[in-house]
């Protein structure tokens, strides 16, 4: 029996919720009532009610993120049917801002409004003594990071074999992109270090090798980051792999110098580009020095063994197709592995909203709030630039089609020669999603002869060359391409852990 379970429901089941750990590492002496208790969107929401009101707890408290809160609500309505006496405590960056008649807040009993490390265990002292507060919503103040005890000890042996192990060494954000939560907290709060370390230390002896940094800006502090580097490649053996999020236009010799003695693809930058438009950087208070930006790009692309996930956002102020045709044609000259083309989401609580009445922004009111249409967006312009990051997720981004994806373009605009492709294969296939590897062979297939008018041994030759490379049996299609001698299968030679890097870094 558990008096206090903490929960959420994960967009996937790899992935560890750091923010429940943070809550059970705090609450102190009340940890031992408590449990979490993970789970998935996907999971049937009566098993999940059922699974944890069999531990008979007094106090659920739930993590609501972008992903899940619809699924919440529907869990919180049926635990509450079935016993209305729990107090069910909602808090996380998405319910945060809420209005109080959101139904997620009417069906909680409380919300807890930003960070909650500390605040959710004085809340359960009160409950369990049955002193409630007079207030159902509870807006603490930013707890010190230097008083958290940390969650990392909370990983288990199941987590690190089969999860992310996300870790954070600051919080906060100095910067105000507008369309960004973090800009609403501008301080950045930096965990001790020494203790920081000697968590990951301990994580690294534990077995960890994957290590996602939720850092909003990694590279903020360089003698910090340099430390932590340095951490990093003295313990190096192959399999290690770290993810953080880099300020594009922030790197000093200091750090170019550590990052260039790591071998290739131990460490994974996500660096948000979101718009070369200078106009539109200054509409969404976003300060970039883009010759810096791009400087730093061809460095780590050209003498380092950084792969690189960069990103683009679609949709904001200001931002046309023509506009944002350039930056993406830009970005993708200096090489990046990925480019991840996001559509304009309008997060509770951020200021991008003030921009509505002036661009005319029309946003979907529920979850994930993407942009519908703008002054210089259409619907019809939206609907194709989100097909275009379907398939270019799938084509490029996948490093399935390496070999191919070019002669999608040739020497003409990568990005109105992708949109042409991507709005064929949308009709070819009456939908963008759900479309399998070999469907999409099949179809490029078809496209780049058809359409391109491109010579079929050719492109066959290509597309054959691309589907062997990452381990797979020719398909009928691609059969007659075979050469004399040719193998027909290739034995994928894994060198990377996560086979998405490993299909860009491997030839």
């Amino acid at each position: 029996m558990a008096k206090i379970i903490l929960s959420t429901l994960n967009a996937r089941y790899i992935h560890a919720s750091l923010g429940l750990r943070y809550l059970y590492a705090n609450l102190n002496d009340l940890s031992q009532s408590a449990k979490l208790l993970e789970f998935s969107i996907n999971e049937d929401r009566n098993e999940i009610a059922a699974h944890i009101l069999k531990h008979n707890p007094k106090i659920i408290g739930f993590g609501v993120y972008i992903w899940n809160t619809r699924e919440t609500l529907e869990l919180i309505q049926l635990i509450k049917s079935q016993n209305p006496n729990i107090e069910l405590v909602c808090g996380g960056p998405e319910i945060s801002f809420y209005p109080e008649t959101h139904p997620l807040v009417v069906a909680s009993d409380f919300v807890i409004k930003g960070e909650a490390d500390i605040s959710f265990a004085r809340l359960c002292e009160n409950l369990l003594k049955d002193e409630k507060p007079p207030q159902k919503v509870i807006c603490p103040a930013l707890p010190d990071v230097g008083e958290l005890k940390p969650p990392y000890p909370l990983y288990n042996e199941d987590d690190i074999a089969n999860r992310v192990i996300y870790v954070e060494a600051s919080r906060g954000c100095p910067f105000k992109c507008e369309f960004c939560l973090s800009s609403l907290d501008k301080k950045v709060r930096h965990f001790p270090l020494e203790q920081f370390l000697d968590d990951l230390d301990m994580l690294f002896k534990k077995g960890v090798r994957h290590f996602k940094f939720v850092d909003r800006t990694f590279n903020l502090h360089i003698e910090t980051s340099t430390k932590i580097l340095n951490f990093f490649l003295e313990r190096y053996e192959p399999g290690l792999f770290i993810h953080f999020e880099l300020i594009p236009d922030r790197l000093p010799h200091a750090l170019r110098e550590i990052i260039a003695q790591f071998p290739l693809g131990a460490l994974q930058f996500e660096i948000g580009i979101q718009t070369f438009n200078r106009e539109t950087e200054i509409a969404i208070s976003r300060k970039q020095d883009q010759h810096k930006t791009t400087e730093n790009l061809s460095y780590l692309r050209q003498e380092t063994g950084v792969y690189l996930h960069t990103d683009l956002i679609a949709g904001l102020p200001g931002e046309d197709l023509n506009s944002f045709a350039q930056g993406f044609d830009r970005l993708i000259a200096l090489n990046p592995h990925e480019i991840q083309v996001g559509i304009l989401k309008r997060l509770p609580g951020t200021p991008i909203s003030r921009h509505d009445a002036t661009w005319e922004m029309h946003y979907n009111p529920n979850p994930p709030y993407d942009i519908i249409e703008n002054k210089v967006l259409s619907a019809d312009a939206i609907n194709n630039l989100k097909h275009f990051a379907y398939f270019w997720d799938r084509i490029s981004n996948s490093g399935n089609f390496r070999k191919t994806r070019d002669l999608i373009w040739g020497k003409s605009s990568p990005f109105w020669s992708f949109l042409k492709c991507s709005q064929w294969l949308e009709k070819y296939f009456g939908r963008a999603h759900s479309i399998s590897l070999e469907d999409l062979v099949e179809a490029l297939l078809d496209y780049l002869t058809s359409v391109q008018d491109l010579d079929g041994s050719f492109v066959g030759a290509r597309l054959l060359e691309d589907y062997i490379r990452i381990g797979r049996k020719p398909l009928k299609c691609l059969k007659p391409f075979i050469k004399p001698g040719q193998k027909r299968t290739y034995q994928r030679q894994w060198t990377h852990p996560m086979p998405r890097q490993n299909r860009h870094l491997v030839s």
